[in-house]
This record gives structure tokens, sequence and C-alpha cells, in this order.
């Protein structure tokens, strides 16, 4: 008798991880973390056109990637689970581990559960977003009922509670992330369409050197209301409609030059959330040794370089094991099989 062949598991393509959206979530994360490193050096002209330009779409970046992948999000018991594990249960612990730093550096202590602070509004934005995923999926026209809350959302003062302003402001991010599909992904992988990417954030970075002093900085922070800011609502939602619009084009144009194969840096590109949530307590301890060498071109540069190594750090295996328990804590003694009515 023969040997027997040995048994080949092939997964279907549909369980094998895109390498793309990896290498796109660390890319991200390195401007986020290099954003946050650079923002108490605005007092440099470079430093603070840079801020303009990477806040213009770093954060819709990750919208439209987190829109993308909660697509197949219902309210079935496993992702609901899931949904409490990696983001309500993170958000309370990463909410009173912020309030210590803010303890011990400024002798304040000040614990809102309903009113994110710093980091944390993303999470919980991202919580009420993916709640909403099965409306969004079942209206004709998604996109332009999300622009139009995001307009009216800036004709009112928000309550800060359960951050309103970013979460209805940044909302058609993460609706056009839902409205995507891998077709236009891979539209956006055409020689043509990566070249014209490439040029097109040529071209934001040179209008962010001409217009960072002129464009206030919160439309980029999507927190305060038209009136807030200093504009009429008709002033205030052209100038939103734009800043849609260049999130939208820049978004698109980052993609378009993201590599598609895997790279050094795509396992790195698993972990992101993990860089985001604990990257900014070392901001907040870095921004109290910045001195007059940081106030410098060479000073900006070298910070930004250190918040992509920063980055990268945050997001290796040691690192992850260290700090699993806040990051992605395991819940499941708390849950219980699926209660339904008799």
């Amino acid at each position: 008798m023969s040997a027997p062949t040995p048994l080949r598991v092939v997964l279907p393509p549909a369980t094998r991880r895109d390498p793309f959206f990896d290498n796109a979530k660390f890319l991200a994360i390195t401007l986020v973390v290099s954003g946050h490193l650079i923002e108490d050096l605005r007092d440099v002209p470079v430093a603070h056109a840079a801020y303009f330009y990477v806040y213009v779409f770093h954060m819709p970046l990750f919208i439209v990637l987190s829109g993308y992948l909660s697509r197949n999000f219902t309210f079935s018991s496993g992702k609901a689970r899931k949904l409490i594990s990696t983001l309500a249960v993170p958000y309370v612990i990463f909410e009173l581990l912020y309030s210590l730093p803010r303890l011990v550096l400024y002798g304040k202590l000040d614990i809102s559960l309903l009113d994110p602070y710093y980091l944390t509004w993303f999470l919980m934005s991202l919580f009420l977003w993916r709640l909403s995923t099965p409306v969004w999926q079942q209206l004709r026209w998604p996109l332009v009922v999300a622009v139009g809350l995001s307009l009216l959302s800036g004709m009112s003062r928000l309550p800060d509670e359960l951050s309103m302003n970013r979460t209805l402001g940044l909302l058609p991010f993460y609706v056009l992330g839902l409205m995507l599909r891998p077709e236009h992904f891979a539209w956006l992988r055409r020689r043509p369409v990566r070249i014209a990417g490439a040029v097109t954030l040529a071209a934001g970075a040179v209008a962010a050197l001409v217009l960072h002093t002129h464009v206030k900085t919160e439309w980029i922070r999507w927190r305060h209301a038209n009136d807030v800011i200093g504009v009429d609502d008709l002033t205030g939602s052209l100038i939103r409609l734009g800043m849609l619009a260049a999130g939208a084009l820049l978004v698109a144009a980052f993609l378009a030059v993201t590599p598609s194969r895997h790279t050094r840096y795509s396992g790195l590109g698993t972990a992101t959330m993990y860089a985001y949530l604990l990257h900014g307590m070392v901001v907040k301890v870095a921004e109290r040794f910045y001195g007059d060498w940081s106030q410098t071109v060479p000073g900006v540069v070298a910070v930004a370089l250190l918040g992509a190594g920063l980055a990268a750090l945050l997001c290796t295996t040691p690192v992850r094991r260290a700090t699993r328990w806040a990051v992605e804590p395991d819940m499941s003694w708390a849950f219980t099989r699926l209660r339904r009515p008799a």
C-alpha cells in the first residue's frame, strides 16, 4: 500500500488577512502618534503646517477603515460580546488610566465616563457608530443622510457627553467605509491611480504649508459648533463640506499609495489599537521635556521620527502581552448564553 497523502489545509481566500489594510492601519497610526507628539511644537511654522495637514485626514482614514471592517456587524451575541470587550471595557479602563497622569501632573482628578478625555473619544464614537451599522445598511442614501447630520451637528452646541460633536461630525467617514466594496480598493491599486494619489498627497502638503495659518485649528478637530468657532451656519456648513471633501480625497490618495504586498510592518498593523491607546501617556510625559532644541525644524523632524518609532514599539508582541489586560481584556467570564424570551 502506498503511503497516505498528507492532508493539506488551504484557507479560503475570505479568511486570509489582506496585508493592504494592515499596512494602511500601521501607517495611519504612525501619523497619529507623530501628530500628537508635535502638537506642542506648533510655534514652529513647519510643525503647525504638518499638524494641520495630518489632522485633515489621519482620523478620517482610521474611521473609513473601521467602517469598512464593520460591514458585517449585527446584533448577534458574538458581535455584541466583541463590541463590549474591544470597545466598551477598554474605554472604561483607559478613562480611569488617563485620569492618573492628570492627577500627578496637574493635581486634578476628574473622571466622567460619559465625557471622553483625550484619546478615548474614538472608542466612544466607534462604539456608537458600530451600533448604528444595521441602520445605515438599510437606508437608500446613507451617505447623504450622514453628511446632512454632520452639517446639522455644526449648527448646535452639542453636549460633550458621548463625544457628540465628533461622533456626528465625523459620521460620514464611517458610513463611507460601510459603503465601500473590495472592488473600490482594487481600483485604488491601479498604477495610474497610485500616481495620482502620490501627486494629490504632495499637493495637499503644499496647500497645508500655504493655508495652515489661515484656517482655524478647531475645524480639523471637529469639537465645536460653528458659532463657537466664530462663523455663521452657512459659512460653517460650507467649511465643513470642504473639510469632509478634503478628508475623503486625502484618504483615497493615502490608500492609493499604501503598499498592497506584505511588508515588514504588516504584522504591526494588526495591533494599532495598542499604539493608539498607549501612546497618549508617553506624549503627556514627553511634552514636559521639550526645550529649545525642539523649537527648530531639525527638532520637529526628530520628534516626528520619535513618534514613528514609538508607534512601532507599541505594536510589538512584548508590549501587547504586557498590556492586553487593558486593550483586549478577556471578558469571557462576564458573559452567559443568550437569553431569549420563552
